[in-house]
């Protein structure tokens, strides 16, 4: 219910390098593309829109920048059935209704017969959406909506005057205006299309698969104990694992988890038997499994010992 602050309280980083920078700090290794995406979102205050395959690090990014922009990150994440009463606000019923049991018996005291609005902002339970534009904030949040594609289409709706102007109208309070503009992450793994209304209103970047060398900065960055080898080899097994017909192709999270897992059983380097024992970790359909298991992974195994910088990530 407040007009919008000229300035984000919390400065924005001054150029791409210092986005890059920023979530470096974080240990989120980009590039320059997504760099720009993310920098020319704070700077016009534009919805961030993120598509990708599951596991690419879509998420990361959101919880990376609100840490580097030391802000508070508010994640709604999207399911089918999501409603407004689960991501913009909804009355405390319960409250209410104590509320009306407690005037009836001021009444029978003769105490007073003074209303209560019930409407009223006392009464108002704040979901992410209604929370990211709280004007008692003294400083922008990151507002991540996550996995928008597994929301109904009619949800979608619920955004656009959010995303537009940065506010929410509730008909029995009027409007809510934010402070401190949201810092706005959308991301989708495309398992629908997103409708072009809500689109327009942000800057788009597709997240692919990063190539060996990025990934091995990832891995590195986020597991900075993991031998060299070690991770070398993960990495080159993971790229060259991509490459074949697989139900679903593992991301940049399973490779983070399976180099933990290799981690925790001691390993320095990558033995067959292991793989075989480990294949779960990176993929979650049996049918892939088998398909992976024995001379198949030894035949990867050898091929990712030699690979290098050849190739970027499978777009998917």
């Amino acid at each position: 219910m407040t007009a919008l602050h000229a300035e984000h309280e919390s400065p924005s980083p001054a150029s791409v390098e210092d986005v890059q920078g920023l979530l470096r700090d974080q240990a989120y290794v980009t590039d320059r593309g997504l760099a720009i995406a993310i920098f020319l979102a704070l700077k016009l205050r534009r919805p961030l829109f993120l598509e990708g395959e599951a596991g690419v690090g879509k998420t990361e990014i959101a919880r990376a920048l609100a840490a580097g922009l030391s802000t508070d990150l508010i994640r709604l994440q999207c399911y089918e059935g999501l409603d407004i009463n689960h991501a913009v606000y909804e009355w405390n019923h319960t409250r209410q209704l104590l509320e009306i049991r407690l005037m009836e018996a001021r009444r029978e005291a003769g105490s007073g017969d003074a209303a209560v609005d019930l409407f009223s902002p006392q009464f108002l339970i704040k979901r992410p959406l209604l929370e990211a534009i709280d004007e008692s904030r003294d400083r922008a949040p990151v507002l991540l909506i996550d996995e928008l594609d597994r929301a109904d289409e009619e949800f979608e709706g619920f955004l656009l005057e959010l995303l537009a102007d940065y506010q929410i109208t509730i008909p029995e309070l009027g409007t809510f205006h934010a402070a401190y503009p949201p810092v706005v992450v959308i991301t989708s793994n495309r398992t629908r299309e997103v409708h072009d209304a809500l689109k327009r209103r942000c800057l788009y970047y597709w997240v692919d698969y990063p190539d060996y060398q990025k990934e091995l900065q990832i891995v590195t960055a986020r597991l900075p104990d993991a031998p060299r080898q070690l991770a070398q080899q993960v990495t080159g097994f993971i790229q060259e694992l991509r490459e074949t017909e697989l139900y679903k192709i593992p991301g940049v999270s399973e490779t983070l988890d399976w180099t933990s897992a290799l981690m925790a059983l001691n390993m320095r380097e990558l033995e067959p038997e292991v793989i075989d024992d480990t294949l779960g970790i990176m993929l979650k359909y049996q049918d892939d499994i088998e398909a992976v298991r024995g001379e198949p992974a030894r035949a990867l195994l050898e091929r990712s010992r030699n690979r290098g910088p050849r190739r970027g990530g499978r777009r998917g």
